[in-house]
């Protein structure tokens, strides 16, 4: 599905186009075609390619999704390949934006996500001054904007840690933190696996050899992986204090396991005193004097309740009851 397409020149907004009409402006001086694609199958794509002469491999790579956020170099021409995160009921969901960049121009396509970025082109058109760096600008802001929106899913991923930081104490507590924590884990390592490939990638487009359609604007390509920097850094400390959290409440867990053995042992071993006082005068001897004295059998249930009440104070005093 066509978003958007348009016609810029010296950072100015030419016009709106129609698909029949980008190719009268591919080849003007200093002017570039801006297109918009979403979930666009691959006849809706094939015009595009042949327009703009796209690598097939690229072509396949952007249809067939799944792909490790990365980019390629084709020649003079670059794709780009990004997750897009989005939080949806509590749940990571990831979609994709593969970019096409040439000297004249730049396709991107989002698939499986409701992210757009209308608010990029409105922020790029106000921006002339910035926009005239041509077709890399547009793909450092497409860039810029797909990295600021993990912040508040990092945020999110912190927030929720606290809140489980907070129970890690509360007794009974542990085995639902532990769940809590594995899933916490696994929806950091979806943010992970976006961002760790994306912070390689970018290195490429700043310090060093740089892609020539990039060239103008490597020094915005480093803010960006400043950026995702910082969201790596916030990635990894929540990953670690997760690896704690996890630890402490399997410490509470066994705790809590110790507390119980430690309750039945106590009524254990009450009970098997007064079983081996009820053994003894369950012999049945004939020479067991008590067996036919008249305070025999209260004076053995004293003596029996006598023993188990010590034990029973022994060990409360103890905390094992």
């Amino acid at each position: 599905m066509l978003i958007n397409c348009a016609a810029y020149r010296e950072g100015l907004k030419l016009a709106d186009l129609s698909p029949d009409e980008v190719g009268a402006y591919l080849d003007r001086p200093d002017t570039f075609v801006w297109v918009a694609l979403r979930d666009a199958g691959a006849a809706e794509l094939e015009p595009w390619r042949r327009l703009f002469n796209l690598h097939p491999l690229a072509v396949e790579d952007a249809l067939k999704g799944q792909q490790r956020p990365k980019i390629d170099e084709y020649g003079n021409d670059l794709f780009v390949s990004m997750h897009l995160i989005d939080w949806l009921a509590g749940e990571i969901q990831r979609g994709e934006v593969a970019v096409f960049v040439g000297a004249g121009y730049v396709l991107s396509l989002r698939q499986h996500s409701p992210q757009h970025f209308l608010g990029v082109r409105e922020r790029a058109e106000r921006e002339p001054e910035l926009l005239r760096q041509g077709p890399s600008f547009v793909l450092y802001a497409l860039m810029d904007a797909v990295v600021d929106r993990y912040f508040p899913i990092v945020d999110m991923l912190e927030a929720e840690l606290e809140e489980i930081e907070q129970s890690i104490f509360t007794n009974g507590a542990a085995r639902d933190n532990i769940q809590r924590l594995y899933a916490l884990k696994r929806r950091l390592m979806q943010l992970r696996r976006a961002v760790a490939p994306m912070l390689e990638m970018l290195s490429k487009l700043h310090g060093g050899r740089v892609p020539p359609v990039c060239s103008t604007s490597e020094h915005y390509f480093r803010d960006v992986a400043d950026h995702l920097a910082r969201i790596h850094g916030a990635i990894e400390a929540v990953r670690e204090t997760i690896a704690t959290a996890i630890q402490a409440n399997l410490s509470m867990v066994a705790i809590e396991d110790s507390d119980v053995t430690k309750r039945l042992a106590a009524w254990a071993g009450i009970f098997a005193v007064a079983t081996a006082f009820a053994g003894i005068w369950g012999m049945n001897f004939v020479h067991m004097p008590e067996l036919k004295w008249l305070w025999g059998y209260p004076a053995a249930l004293g003596l029996i309740v006598t023993a188990c009440g010590l034990l029973w104070y022994r060990f409360r005093r103890a905390g094992w009851i």
